[in-house]
């Protein structure tokens, strides 16, 4: 193993104007008249942003003038709020900002509120909107590989320079990709740096960077999939998940023991934009240490389970908005709430000197308890399930609570209804039932009247319907038309609608409180609408709690424990035999890379603040090609002296330290696993040194997976054979035991004839017994 390594510094993106200023003094004035020239001014550095945000994640893309370069950071996850978009606008400050003219209601919003800072420093940037064609995927592509940059030679084909691009460009990320198409639009469109020259002057674009924010490490796909960061298999269950994919056997999914789901896409987030900020790691790790300690184990699983109920938050609140809230989101809303302020109390108790109990404690307001109280005395769950509407408690609105008295007094006073209606009819009809119908359009009743099947029907009858309904009286009638003879309702008859005697007595038993009732719900809505702020933050600190509780558990099951980190501590170093803890100043981490296009991805993309991990590159080719490839990339990381990238190089080439293909200097350090040979045994101690491996220990490794020992002993035999350059022979001595054991067996066969036996043919004998083992023995 081989590490090499150099002093990081800061990672180079668009050098802003002040910072340019500050980093270049200008020269004292030299009072020779000769060389007194008219200096020119110099242009201030511009700075064009291309921005797009989709299902969560962010693509940015910039172009800086001062380098004519252009800076892109590939696909990363961002919040509603766009708070990574926020970052990357004050580090890099640009002067425009361009995005598509079609965009979520989120990036709408913060751009409008990014263009209403009057006061921002130095100047609030322009927001220019492109159509949404202009950012399409693949006119995006097309544009990037036929675009003329001066740094990809003539002599390249079309084949090499989409190869090459790709090696710097991530295609896979396709937002990125979408946001670099959008900002060679918009240069084209403007003319970036060459307004005043001739249309045929192309905009000089000198290189493609990838960026990324000064708290945050850079890691891209490959390290993520190497490492098995994340790893997706397909669900079982296909059809219960709408991307058909889970997560696999991946250090996530080991960690994730989040109990709701925004904790679970928080650890996510964590994962996919590691920071290198020394207070906010050492702020997690404060929390997770303290759960660590026996003591505090049954306080941790209380706020594991009152974690559980913390639900989506936000899609209530959306509900809300839209007044399509359900009855359910009430339930889950009440749990939600008052589970946070079971966390506010529970965090009172716990030391306030570490920052999150701290803002739990505080931020929890009592606006909660307002929340939950209103809730609670005002919605009947109960009532609100069976009548699947919102209802509300008893003694909340007289009114509300006389209307519901009457209308449970329905049935007798229907009753009293069909006993008056019966006195009206025909005197021929023995009896009859009353069915009651509600005219849900009309917001009333209507009856109708069963008779037996035993009257005689081919006498034409009247018959009389009567209707309770909220609207005017009106006399309506209509034919009732009979299919068969022999039903209750076989016959022909003219019905009359009329409005009935107790029409307003019905209307008062009857009346609409739901309307009401919906009045206030609106109110409570409108309450808690008006309280969003504390439930949002309620989800922020409650989701991050969690996570911390997860990994707390893990450290706990898995034996973990607390990295100490230190800013004076610069790369890796190598402390009692094993890795010490690395500071977060590397910036990027390429790394790990096999394959070439990982190499060259590594080769172009890594700055003196990366982290590049190589393990048994130039294998799989060639042994002479694959080495020379290995020595020539190392070489050239080695040429850039202090801005070298931290490089941790794992190979099998023993030739490469043999044959000396590397420079010695500070920068190179040789480093092995100590071992020791017992005997034939070799013993493995885990520990990292510093030195060179003298042999791969193949026999060893062969023997402890039950190889036998005499193909062992020729291998050691040929690998030595190898070495000292001498011939390798056959192995005579193993064709003369088989030999012998040929003829020892052909002995005994002859040994165990009986010549005296009538039914023995030698002719048989000789030929399948003698003449085939002299074959092989000879």
């Amino acid at each position: 193993m081989a590490s090499v390594g150099a002093t990081p510094g800061r990672t180079p993106q668009g050098p802003r104007p002040r910072e340019a200023s500050a980093s270049f003094p200008s020269p004292a004035p030299v009072p020779d008249p000769r060389e007194a020239e008219e200096e020119e001014e110099e242009e201030p550095a511009e700075i064009h942003l291309c921005v797009l945000w989709n299902s969560g994640y962010l693509g940015i893309a910039y172009y800086d003038t001062s380098d004519s370069t252009i800076y892109f950071m590939p696909d990363a996850p961002d919040h509603e709020s766009l708070k990574l978009l926020q970052r990357v606008l004050d580090e890099i400050d640009p002067q425009s900002v361009v995005t598509s003219a079609k965009q979520d209601e989120n990036m709408t919003r913060f751009l409008g509120k990014l263009a209403s800072q009057e006061h921002r420093e130095p100047k609030r940037p322009e927001i220019i909107l492109l159509p949404s064609v202009d950012f399409g995927l693949e006119i995006s592509k097309q544009r990037l590989l036929s675009g003329n940059y001066s740094f990809i030679p003539d002599s390249m084909t079309a084949t090499e320079k989409i190869l090459f691009l790709s090696s710097i460009i991530p295609f896979d990320c396709l937002l990125t990709v979408r946001a670099l198409g959008g900002l060679l639009k918009f240069m084209g469109r403007r003319r970036i740096g060459v307004e005043l020259e001739d249309y045929n002057v192309s905009i000089p674009i000198l290189g493609f960077k990838k960026f990324a924010l000064t708290h945050l490490v850079s890691i891209d796909q490959d390290t993520y999939s190497v490492l098995q960061i994340f790893k997706s298999e397909p669900h079982p269950s296909v059809y219960k998940v709408a991307s058909g994919l889970k997560e696999g056997l991946s250090l996530f999914g080991i960690l994730n023991r989040c109990r709701c789901k925004w904790g679970e896409k928080l650890l996510r987030l964590w994962f996919t934009r590691p920071t290198q900020d020394l207070e906010e790691l050492n702020s997690r790790l404060d929390v997770i240490q303290f759960f660590l300690l026996p003591q505090n184990l049954d306080m941790a699983q209380m706020l594991h389970r009152l974690l559980g109920h913390i639900k989506n938050v936000p899609l209530i609140l959306k509900r809300m908005k839209l007044s399509h809230t359900k009855v359910s989101d009430w339930q889950v809303l009440y749990k939600t709430v008052y589970s946070a302020l079971g966390l506010r109390d529970a965090c009172r108790s716990l030391p306030q000197s570490i920052q999150l109990f701290r803002d739990i404690a505080q931020e929890f307001s009592d606006d909660l308890h307002h929340i939950a109280s209103l809730i609670g005395k005002v919605v009947d769950f109960e009532g609100s399930l069976a009548e699947n509407r919102f209802t509300v408690l008893p003694n909340i609105d007289p009114e509300i609570d006389e209307k519901k008295r009457r209308l449970t007094g329905l049935p007798s006073f229907l009753t009293e209804v069909a006993r008056k209606e019966l006195e009206n009819l025909d005197p021929r009809i023995p009896s009859c039932s009353v069915i009651y119908i509600p005219l849900v359009r009309a917001g009333g009743l209507a009856s109708f009247f069963v008779f037996p099947a035993c009257l005689p029907w081919w006498r034409p009858v009247t018959l009389r319907l009567r209707v309770w309904t909220s609207c005017s009286s009106q006399r309506r009638s209509f034919t009732i038309v009979v299919l068969e003879p022999r039903s209750w309702m076989h016959c022909w008859g003219t019905c009359t609608a009329t409005s009935g005697v107790r029409r307003s007595e019905w209307l008062e038993r009857s009346g609409q409180h739901g309307d009401q009732e919906t009045l206030l719900m609106y109110q409570l809505q409108c309450q808690v609408l008006a309280r969003a702020a504390v439930l949002t933050r309620v989800l922020d600190l409650a989701s991050r709690l969690d996570v911390l509780l997860a990994l707390a558990s893990a450290a706990r099951d898995y034996g973990y424990s607390r990295p100490r980190y230190s800013p004076q501590l610069l790369g890796v170093r190598i402390q009692n035999g094993s890795l010490a803890s690395p500071s977060p100043q590397p910036h990027e981490a390429p790394g790990p890379v096999s394959s070439p296009i990982q190499v060259a991805k590594a080769v172009n993309n890594a700055t003196e603040r990366s982290l590049v991990l190589i393990d048994e590159f130039g294998k799989g080719t060639n042994t002479v090609d694959g080495l020379a490839l290995l020595a020539a990339v190392i070489r050239h990381w080695l040429a850039l002296g202090p801005t070298c990238p931290h490089i941790f190089v794992a190979t099998n080439f023993l030739s490469l330290i043999q044959l000396q293909l590397l420079p010695q200097g500070p920068l190179v350090q040789y480093l092995t696993m100590e071992t020791c040979e017992d005997g034939n045994d070799l013993v493995f101690f885990y520990q990292v040194c510093e030195g060179v491996a003298n042999a791969s220990h193949a026999s060893h490794t062969a023997a402890q997976a039950g190889l036998p020992e005499k193909l062992i002993a020729r291998g050691k035999e040929v690998s030595d054979l190898i070495c000292s350059g001498e011939p390798i022979k056959p192995v005579k001595e193993l064709l003369k035991e088989k030999q012998m054991e040929n003829c020892q067996m052909l002995v005994d066969k002859f040994l165990k004839l009986d010549l005296e036996d009538p039914s023995l043919d030698l002719d048989i004998f000789m030929s399948q017994e003698v003449l085939p083992a002299a074959a092989t023995i000879l």
